[in-house]
């Protein structure tokens, strides 16, 4: 099948569609540091795809694209409280965080500060912006997309027509990572995961894909 790019910000539920898409039988990669991830995962999500994901349909086509959207009240919370623990990291020139993490980050939410991180104003500009100009690249370019919110009653059945899988390994959404939790990914154990990183090493961030 065609790749599924999955456009969501952090703290919109990537990790939980990552499960959903494990039990619908798809190899699937929540975050993407090597090209062999990219090589194998059939669903990637998260860091770099919220950022790449223009260059991604190029370089990668026929794919799907899956925005997840949140509740904006629920999000400015979450993620500036995710910003505050990766600030340091993020905007420190000697070391901290890949070069991946440190572009993606910094060019979506450009202009981010130590300050900024608690700037509700600010962050929401981020969320818009991000979500008009990613609906306006699928619409411009026609690519087929669906626009998700895991926490809906029907994410789940929206998510299996998308992806054209009736399987029953599923019923209900899973919901993970709740009250700024982010490591509920990293103790899933499923045949079809595929891992992020080689044994802990990353591909040089302009030959990723």
């Amino acid at each position: 099948m065609s790749k599924v790019f999955v456009v969501g910000l952090p703290r919109t539920g990537t990790t939980s569609l990552c499960i959903a898409c494990l039990e619908l039988g798809f190899k699937t990669a929540h975050t993407a540091y090597t090209r062999k991830t990219f090589q194998d995962a059939q669903v990637i999500a998260d860091t770099p795809i919220f950022n790449d994901y223009q260059r991604l349909a190029e370089a990668y086509p026929n794919s799907r694209f899956i925005y997840l959207e949140r509740d904006i009240d629920t999000w400015l919370p979450s993620i500036s409280q995710l910003l505050e623990r990766m600030a340091g990291n993020l905007m420190r020139s000697d070391g901290g965080f890949n070069d991946t993490i440190k572009r993606c980050f910094l060019t979506t939410f450009s202009g981010l500060t130590e300050n900024s991180v608690n700037n509700h104003d600010f962050l929401r500009g981020c969320y818009v912006r991000h979500q008009q100009q990613a609906i306006a690249f699928f619409e411009a370019k026609q690519l087929p997309y669906l626009v998700l919110n895991v926490a809906e009653t029907n994410a789940l059945s929206k998510l299996k027509a998308f992806l054209n899988t009736e399987t029953d390994n599923i019923t209900t959404m899973p919901y993970t990572n709740k009250a700024g939790k982010v490591t509920a990914w990293n103790n899933i154990r499923h045949p079809l995961k595929i891992s992020s990183t080689r044994n802990g090493k990353v591909d040089k961030d302009t030959s990723l894909y």
